[in-house]
């Protein structure tokens, strides 16, 4: 939805979504608001504020992820790592200023069979830099997998792991940044997650003291989770929590807080695109909410 936006100043570049979901992955997820609003006219988007809210967390995620990936490319950065790839288009959009790296998209076999097949449906050219990783995390280590589909861990490296921290047991994210901690120095990973605050109080919800706006935001959640519960938050001193696995914090940025909206939602012209964040995002737009994380590996 965000990819309609006629300005490009705040435009999501991406660009190829829409291609990828089709009628078939459209009916999956039909009751999401942001879903429902893709058979509107994008003008009247902003009459559907939980829509707008999903809109606006996904340009801000994807123009981070993107400036940062643009920054480390040119600094020599030679392997782009996408844990838990999904239906991610970077390796497909992003084709010149990837061309001299190696991208590695890393996912569930099963995910990402039927992403290969949407791909190969509409048509979208696969890049030869771009090698599939397919990972049973039951039984396969990621290091070796990839070691073995030709990743390279001397090399500085890229990572990125969007959308994935918060569904995952607190071992299992922490075994993954410790194994990017042990890479090449200088290499970066980009991540989401959420605060322990959150996931606290999406166990408990204090439904009788919500004004009823923030209701609606907090049941889109529980709609988001059906199935597969968010189950990991990142304690509240984040430096320290990625400190002890071997990481240093670069930027902390909360998505739908002032210098998210400012950065990333501010059109040419210098008029935000929204005045404020909806109301429903209010509550996870701080520090401890919904944040995006930006971590190196540091010399040893």
């Amino acid at each position: 939805m965000g990819a309609r936006e006629p300005d490009e100043s705040v435009r999501n570049p991406d660009y190829l979504a829409e291609r990828l979901l089709g009628p078939e992955e459209r009916a999956m997820v039909a009751d999401q608001p942001v879903v429902e609003a893709l058979e509107m006219d994008f003008a009247d988007i902003a009459k559907n504020p939980e829509a707008l809210g999903s809109v606006i967390m996904m340009i801000i995620r994807t123009r981070f992820i993107e400036e940062r990936l643009e920054q480390a490319i040119r600094d020599g950065v030679s392997q782009v790592v996408i844990l838990g790839a999904g239906f991610d288009t970077r390796a497909y959009r992003l084709t010149e200023l990837l061309q001299l790296a190696h991208v590695f998209e890393v996912d569930q076999p099963s995910t990402q069979e039927y992403k290969k097949r949407r791909i190969r449906e509409t048509g979208i050219e696969v890049p030869p830099n771009l090698t599939y990783v397919p990972v049973d995390f039951r039984h396969d280590k990621l290091g070796d997998v990839l070691k073995a589909a030709g990743y390279d861990s001397g090399q500085r490296t890229f990572f990125i792991w969007e959308g994935v921290t918060m569904y995952l047991p607190e071992a299992a994210v922490e075994e993954t940044l410790r194994w990017v901690a042990a890479q090449a120095r200088g290499s970066t990973i980009i991540f989401d997650f959420v605060g322990a605050m959150v996931i606290q109080f999406m166990a408990n919800i204090p439904w009788d003291k919500l004004p009823e706006v923030a209701k609606k935001g907090v049941e889109r959640l529980q709609r988001l989770e059906a199935g597969e519960p968010w189950i990991f938050g990142l304690p509240e001193d984040e430096k320290e929590f990625l400190r002890k696995l071997g990481l240093e914090l670069r930027e902390l940025l909360p998505i739908g807080g002032q210098e998210s909206m400012k950065r990333y939602l501010t059109r040419s012209d210098g008029t935000p695109y929204i005045p404020i964040p909806p109301p429903q995002q209010q509550y996870q737009s701080q520090r401890g909410g919904y944040c995006l994380a930006e971590a190196f590996v540091p010399a040893r």
